[in-house]
């Protein structure tokens, strides 16, 4: 079992890689539409598909379990769309899409390993300040 101190490292790198990524992801949707390759000239209104990741923004900065776990399932959204443009789209725009698929796949990895860390955290606490084995030890013999 590793300690307490160790978990809320990872715990606390989980949560950076999340914010990070959502951030980049966020740029990438903007500088894609709006300069580096919009679907026309001048940029697209297509540019709008970054405000809904900005609302997880606010949850992820304050810790919130519930945002890590509905953003785990609201970004499958955006990897569809890079999956889908990176193979119907040419040139820059589908280096874009792939850097989109990149981005949700590392975000998705970083909110469900933050969330799932997190559980097991709580429950290590739990058992430490009521003196109980956790269930992933064999149970000592009497």
């Amino acid at each position: 079992m590793t300690p307490l101190h160790s978990q809320d490292k990872t715990v606390h790198l989980t949560r950076t890689l999340a914010v990070v990524s959502l951030l980049a992801l966020i740029a990438l949707t903007l500088a894609w539409e709006l300069w580096l390759a919009p679907l026309r000239p001048g940029g697209s209104w297509l540019a709008l598909k970054s405000l809904p990741l900005c609302l997880p923004l606010a949850g992820l900065l304050k810790n919130r379990m519930y945002t890590y776990r509905w953003l785990s399932l609201m970004i499958w959204l955006y990897f569809t769309e890079g999956a889908v443009r990176a193979y119907s789209d040419r040139g820059l725009s589908a280096q874009l899409a792939l850097g989109e698929v990149v981005l949700c796949l590392i975000l998705f990895t970083a909110c469900a390993m933050h969330v799932r860390l997190r559980f097991q955290h709580a429950k290590a606490r739990a058992a430490a300040s009521f003196g109980v084995a956790s269930s992933s030890e064999p149970p000592q013999p009497t």
